[in-house]
């Protein structure tokens, strides 16, 4: 399960962010939204590319 909990940590880790961008409109918090997504998305598509790789070398 650790790469659950790394996915965990990543999106627990921009729950300041997110409150201060959409509860208080802070724009700087939305840059940081946007870049915390980047790296969701990168570590998705890492992932991704690791259980392929596992489930075709089974």
């Amino acid at each position: 399960m650790n790469k659950y909990n790394e996915l965990a940590d990543l999106v627990a880790s921009l729950q300041g962010d997110f409150e201060k961008f959409y509860d208080k409109g802070n724009k700087a918090a939305g840059t940081r939204v946007r870049a915390g997504m980047a790296q969701v998305a990168a570590w998705a598509k890492a992932t991704r590319a690791e259980v392929q790789n596992i489930k075709n070398a089974s």
